[in-house]
């Protein structure tokens, strides 16, 4: 009898749990849709394992939380964030009264900004582009370089420097306080009189852990929270591709598509105009130089020019450069010694992804 009823139990379970399709593709052939729509219809847990490198600690794609975690001690309040969003889009952060923080981060354009690099006081260039904020509240060390620690430390990095705002804090705080407006808001916000830089630090930064908000309402976004169909045949074979012969989960997984972490893209000019050494400005460690943090992919297709320098205006010239598995920089008879000549992350690879592969891969970014 135990063992009939163990026999039942199986021929349930076997008629009642789809099997599994291969998802195999012919070479220049068209994949099997039906297959990639049932496999990615499943659980996350039961999807194919992404192709990673051995040491590489990916997390499972998700969805994202309504906000961004707050640091232990600091819970977020609601208050505070209305407050930051005011001192967000103010210019009177700025020395000249004319650049706020949406000057480089407009909601319109994904809070990026849309220039190869971004101007500030003056309208002095800046040496880099300028990267969307809507993920800000979950990275660790922001900017690309990662020279602030959490959001309270970036927050007013930027009205100090020369390139942006060219204030300094204790001129920003003689003219908040010169405000009776600004003085009653942060009253009412903080219980003080008097407005103090941490005030200013935690605001902004309430405000941007909000920011998540706008990468919630997206085709990828309502496809993991359980509507499959939200994504069409070419987005969910992009999605395959993603996990699996593009390599992108090398760096880019989790619900926040970013490993935090930085990484030499080649893109570095060792020696010629352009050069910038990314990480190791920061740190001064040799394995640094030329190093960037990963930046989040959500929103990717509205953050243009892409990279660090902003040198692609095509999504489609990133992916190819990508394809091709970066630049590989060699020294010149004069650096063949030198410790600091940069070396491409063994991350990249050739990834030999054919023309309707990366235009498939497009179409999931454009869904992210």
């Amino acid at each position: 009898m135990v063992e009939l009823h163990a026999l039942g139990l199986f021929l349930l379970l076997a008629s009642t749990t789809p099997a599994a399709c291969t998802l195999t593709q012919e070479p220049g052939g068209k994949p099997d849709y039906a297959c990639l729509r049932e496999t990615y219809s499943r659980p996350s847990a039961q999807w194919p394992a992404p192709q990673v490198d051995g040491d590489v600690a990916w997390q499972e794609l998700g969805p994202l939380p309504d906000r961004a975690p707050s640091p232990h001690g600091q819970p977020f309040s609601e208050a505070r964030a209305a407050l930051g969003e005011q001192l967000f889009f103010d210019p009177k952060l700025s020395r000249s009264g004319q650049i706020a923080c949406a000057s480089c981060h407009e909601p319109d354009l994904a809070f990026a900004d849309g220039r190869k690099v971004s101007f500030g006081h003056d309208r002095q260039a800046g040496r880099r582009n300028s990267p969307s904020v809507v993920m800000s509240g979950f990275t660790q060390h922001p900017f690309w370089d990662g020279r602030a620690q959490g959001l309270e430390g970036q927050a007013l990095m930027p009205v100090v420097d020369s390139l942006e705002m060219a204030f300094s804090i204790e001129e920003l705080l003689m003219r908040l306080n010169a405000d009776s407006t600004y003085r009653d808001r942060f009253a009412a916000v903080f219980g003080e009189t008097t407005i103090q830089a941490d005030m200013l630090r935690q605001a902004l930064a309430n405000y941007q852990r909000t920011l998540v908000r706008f990468a919630r309402n997206t085709r990828f976004e309502r496809f993991l929270r359980g509507q499959h169909d939200a994504l069409d045949d070419r987005q969910l074979h992009g999605l395959h591709l993603f996990r699996t012969k593009a390599r992108c989960m090398n760096c880019h997984h989790g619900a926040t598509l970013s490993d935090d972490q930085f990484h030499n893209a080649g893109m570095t000019y060792y020696g010629r105009k352009y050069e910038d050494l990314g990480r190791y400005e920061v740190t001064g460690k040799v394995e640094d130089v030329g190093r960037f943090r990963t930046p989040s992919l959500r929103l990717v297709s509205k953050t243009g020019p892409w990279l660090h320098n902003g040198l692609f205006p095509d999504l489609m010239g990133v992916l190819n450069f990508y394809n091709v598995g970066m630049p590989r920089p060699k020294p010149t008879a004069a650096q063949r010694d030198d410790p600091l000549f940069p070396q491409t992350s063994p991350r990249f690879k050739a990834l030999n992804l054919s023309s309707d592969e990366l235009s498939a891969l497009r179409s999931f970014l454009d869904a992210l």
